[in-house]
């Protein structure tokens, strides 16, 4: 049995809005003066655009400075006959250095050290592992992913007993994002928060970007006292992470040096 459907109502006559008023003459008297104010403007502009390169045209040419500056040329000074330039030896070129392995980057383990057992047996860690140390791991890996991560090379040890030290170089690819500044910045910038090292850190020498953090201890009622150190710099495409941990106090220096040597190997 079909049900009967209700015919809608005819919709009422639209209300028309209310006229707008104006004041007699007002609307006319602002026309025609705008009229003469455009008019003036361009008359204005016409003549002095006129009266300029009239002028200009009555000057001597302005001779331009020499483009060639003194200093500029690479070498600066002239090669003897039949001497060509040297290239720069791989060790020395940072982007070649880049481009190779990775893993002969990182800081070689001190002497003494034991291997860690946690860490990759082959020296590159996988971006969901990279981004699985974070609070937001899938939060992490999108964004690592949207600033072009390519590759992370990872070494830790162990020594003392119960110090664990981690080095890792996080490369981000060449292009419009600038990955590495943009991550080491984001660490630096929750460095002082009160859950992490409470303070801004010491600049790192010999870099323009790095700084490294002494942690306060954190101490909870059944377990050692926990004490950690960090570095975060970065060296064209290469971001750096350097993590200490212990039960003991980490001095300043140990932290420094460490991420003064890693530095020098980029």
């Amino acid at each position: 049995m079909e049900t009967a459907q209700n015919t809608p109502a005819p919709a009422p006559d639209p209300v028309p809005d209310p006229p707008v008023r104006s004041v007699p003459g007002r609307g006319r008297r602002l026309a025609r003066t705008a009229g003469l104010i455009a008019v003036a403007a361009v008359i204005g502009l016409v003549g002095g655009t006129a009266v300029g390169y009239g002028i200009q045209a009555e000057r001597e040419p302005t001779p331009l400075p020499p483009l060639n500056q003194p200093g500029l040329a690479y070498p600066a000074k002239p090669l003897p006959k039949g001497q060509k330039i040297t290239p720069l030896a791989a060790s020395e070129d940072r982007q070649a250095k880049a481009r190779g392995d990775l893993r002969k980057l990182l800081v070689p383990k001190p002497a003494g050290a034991k291997e860690d057992p946690f860490a990759d047996a082959d020296g590159w860690m996988s971006p969901a592992a990279f981004a699985s140390d974070f609070d937001y791991p899938g939060r992490a890996l999108g964004y690592q992913l949207e600033i072009d991560l390519r590759r992370v090379a990872a070494t830790s040890w162990a020594s003392g007993e119960h110090r664990r030290t981690s080095v890792r170089l996080v490369q981000y690819r060449a292009g419009t994002e600038l990955g590495a500044r943009d991550h080491v910045l984001d660490q630096q910038d929750y460095m002082p928060d009160e859950d992490y090292a409470r303070n801004d850190g010491v600049a790192l020498k010999g870099s323009t970007n790095g700084r490294y953090y002494v942690f306060p201890v954190e101490r909870k009622s059944g377990y050692l006292d926990s004490y950690q150190a960090r570095a975060y710099f970065y060296r064209g495409d290469i971001a750096v992470e350097i993590f200490i941990f212990d039960t003991k106090k980490i001095s300043e220096k140990d932290i420094r040096s460490l991420a003064e040597r890693q530095l020098g190997r980029l």
